[in-house]
């Protein structure tokens, strides 16, 4: 078997710096790198990056929706983007935010986790807000296949707190959704391995963590850190937000990095500064 996703993360962060770069194929950046608003602008954009981060950073995170809105054509490009990511050997966490129940929720697990899946990512997101328990399909199919899945628990848009802090028997909803994924990564603290149900949770939330009580060190979690540059969050950011699981942050940015493009080397050279940034 290989090694669960939780190592491979932690192995891939010691290696190139705790940085995930965003492949986000928004039509205002296409029209930035000179590019048509079609599939054949979407694959010069998706193949740019590829070639630019595989190798680079320790994982590459494709918004699915930005693929989807080409139809299936921009989904077969989606699905080849997978495929170069892991031929090079590059992490890839597919940004799906996918949250139903029973066979529903079953079926996006066998979509992007299975072994049968057109091309399987290496870790998905998904929404919890119909249960922590609702995600136990894909959960289950991600520790069989050595996949791994972030879940949202504190995202950086206002409208995130109404539901992710309301309370239930004093416990905050995100609160409970570190509780599960707490759960989840225990075997692997056991083993003095980082887990493989990571969470989402925003660099720029403040002092959510802090104010809600969240204990992100006992829940052994690789934390996805979106907003990261552009939405104004730093190194400085992720200290204040994290404190003590700081070393559990895989930082994320999409439009600061991408905005060096269209040139190979500039987006790379760009990730790398972040990335050494992130590090130090």
């Amino acid at each position: 078997m290989r090694a669960t996703f939780g190592a491979r993360l932690r192995l891939a962060m010691a290696a190139h710096g705790p940085l995930c770069v965003g492949i986000d194929p928004h039509r205002s950046l296409l029209d930035a790198w000179g590019l048509p608003q079609d599939t054949t602008g979407l694959e010069r954009f998706a193949m740019t990056c590829v070639e630019a981060f595989a190798g680079q950073v320790a994982a590459v995170k494709p918004q699915s929706a930005f693929f989807e809105v080409f139809g299936s054509a921009g989904v077969a490009v989606l699905e080849r983007v997978l495929r170069e990511l892991a031929a090079a050997g590059t992490l890839s966490i597919l940004d799906v935010k996918r949250g139903d129940i029973g066979t529903t929720m079953a079926a996006y697990a066998e979509a992007f986790l299975g072994p049968d899946a057109p091309a399987a990512a290496d870790a998905i997101t998904l929404s919890p807000f119909l249960g922590y328990e609702s995600l136990r399909p894909a959960l289950d199919l991600a520790q069989e296949a050595g996949r791994g899945v972030f879940v949202l628990t504190l995202t950086s848009n206002p409208e995130g707190a109404q539901v992710q802090h309301a309370l239930r028997d004093g416990r905050a909803v995100a609160g409970t959704v570190v509780d599960g994924a707490t759960v989840d990564n225990a075997p692997a603290r056991e083993e003095g391995e980082l887990g493989s149900v990571g969470l989402v949770i925003g660099a720029t939330v403040g002092t959510a963590v802090t104010d809600l009580g969240l204990d992100l060190v006992t829940a052994n979690a690789p934390i996805l850190a979106p907003g990261v540059g552009a939405q104004g969050g730093s190194a400085a950011n992720l200290d204040e937000v994290f404190g003590a699981a700081r070393g559990q942050v895989l930082a994320s940015s999409s439009r600061e990095v991408l905005a060096a493009g269209p040139s190979v080397r500039a987006l790379t050279d760009h990730a790398r500064r972040l990335a050494d940034s992130l590090r130090a």
